[in-house]
């Protein structure tokens, strides 16, 4: 019988080797949950960590800036002018148009009046009345009486202004006596001699005694103008009475004059031809027909459209930073390249103009004169102006958008440092359109982000959108 006998040595051998596979089995299946755990947790980590908002990015930098204020305005022209007809009557066709040019002196529009217009019948009817009057003259001539009456009036006024003027000097003497007797007796009722009754009687009697004055006063002055209206009729009757044919010349002066405005009449009756006044342009032909008009009825508005002017009409609260000399840029007028302007002054009263949202506003018109216009610019266009009332040309520049209030009345921007928002307070200067002038809180180059939402607070993770 055979039997197989091992060796031992070889046994501890495939032992010790099979003990080894297991332990780097163990040692591998403990790796793989290990690696599989840190990667479950990292997963875990991205799942939960936050992501990072999206946000618009602007760099601070440094640039001009413009600070305007901005408003519709229109063109004028400077000089217009209004004729009118002169007289009343038949305008005959205006041969002019809208946009035709004319010289100073040339014939407007002429007027055919009527023949005979009231104005006319009324100097007429004068006219004669004037020399009926002249024709009976002759017969009032001053007769002797009337002078004896005047002078006796006259007489008898002069005693009685001797009279009167006696009685104002007894007035003013009795004035002045109860004037001290008034002052005696005050000074005994402040000692205590007199009573208080009599100081008031003395009072009294002084206010009277000054009334009294008065009185007579008058009573003198109407004397005097009585003898002066007296002295002036007697006058005048002497003048007659010396030449009678006085009244006559009054007359002749009086109807020459008449007649003077009768021809001047009878000439505009005949024909009226109206002249402009100055050269320029026809800007509206307000009658153009023929037809009956009335005495100034406007017929042509002239003007001279190579002198433009702007108004532009601003709220009250910025008149207040315009001065004289400040440029305006145009746009929008129809072309292509922007035009400039320059203020000229701001008129000293504003206005109430109703907003397009139905809200009454106080508004100043700011009038300026435009640099080199162009020929195709006419009267009453329309222009969007932007006035100039501060500008620099290397200042620390930040979007507008990307500013918002915090604390109070102060200003803040979100900077972003490594992926994150930081709340930072920053002086703002001056504030253009889309600019604005900072003074402390960034530098140049600092990344802010633009329109911040409410995601965004200090220290949110941001992203480049």
């Amino acid at each position: 019988m055979s039997q197989s006998l091992t060796n031992p040595t070889t046994f501890q051998e495939e032992t010790s080797s099979t003990q080894g596979k297991k332990r780097l089995k163990h040692l591998t299946r403990n790796i793989l949950y290990l690696v599989g755990g840190v990667g479950l947790m990292g997963a875990v980590w991205v799942a939960l960590r936050p992501s990072p908002v999206l946000v618009d990015m602007a760099t601070v930098e440094r640039d001009a800036l413009q600070v305007t204020v901005n408003a519709e305005g229109k063109t004028r022209i400077q000089s217009r002018y209004t004729v009118s007809a002169s007289v009343g009557g038949n305008l005959r066709r205006v041969q002019l148009d809208e946009g035709d040019r004319i010289q100073q002196g040339q014939v407007i529009a002429r007027i055919d009046p009527l023949p005979l217009t009231a104005q006319v019948r009324s100097t007429q009817a004068r006219l004669q009345e004037l020399q009926a009057q002249r024709e009976g003259v002759a017969t009032l001539r001053p007769k002797q009486e009337s002078l004896a009456q005047v002078r006796s009036q006259i007489s008898g006024l002069e005693a009685q202004k001797q009279a009167a003027q006696a009685r104002v000097e007894q007035a003013k003497a009795n004035l002045d006596q109860a004037t001290r007797d008034r002052q005696r007796i005050a000074g005994l009722v402040t000692s205590g001699a007199l009573p208080r009754q009599q100081l008031e009687e003395a009072q009294l009697t002084e206010n009277t005694r000054r009334q009294d004055v008065t009185v007579a006063e008058r009573e003198r002055d109407r004397v005097t103008t009585d003898i002066a209206a007296q002295q002036a009729e007697l006058a005048r009757l002497q003048a007659e009475q010396q030449d009678p044919d006085y009244q006559l010349r009054v007359y002749d002066a009086q109807i020459a004059s008449v007649q003077a405005e009768l021809t001047r009449l009878t000439d505009d009756a005949i024909q009226t031809i109206i002249k402009s006044p100055v050269s320029g342009q026809v800007l509206r032909v307000l009658e153009k027909s023929d037809r009956h008009i009335a005495a100034g009825t406007p017929i042509v508005e002239l003007g001279n459209t190579g002198q433009l002017e702007l108004v532009i009409d601003v709220l009250s609260s910025d008149a207040v930073r315009i001065q004289p000399g400040n440029k305006i840029i145009l746009e929008h007028w129809g072309g292509e390249q922007p035009l400039t302007a320059q203020v000229r002054y701001l008129e000293p009263s504003a206005f109430t103009k109703v907003s397009a949202l139905g809200v009454e506003e106080q508004r100043v018109n700011v009038i300026a004169d435009l640099l080199n216009p162009p020929p195709s610019l006419g009267d009453g266009y329309r222009v969007d102006a932007k006035i100039v009332v501060w500008e620099d040309q290397d200042v620390l520049t930040l979007p507008i958008s990307a500013l918002f209030r915090c604390q109070q009345q102060a200003w803040c921007t979100f900077v972003v440092e490594e992926g994150k928002a930081l709340k930072t307070p920053v002086d703002v200067g001056q504030r253009g359109e889309f600019a604005a002038v900072i003074r402390e809180g960034v530098s140049e180059g600092d990344q802010v982000i633009l329109h911040p939402s409410a995601q965004i607070q200090h220290e949110t993770l941001v992203a480049p959108r």
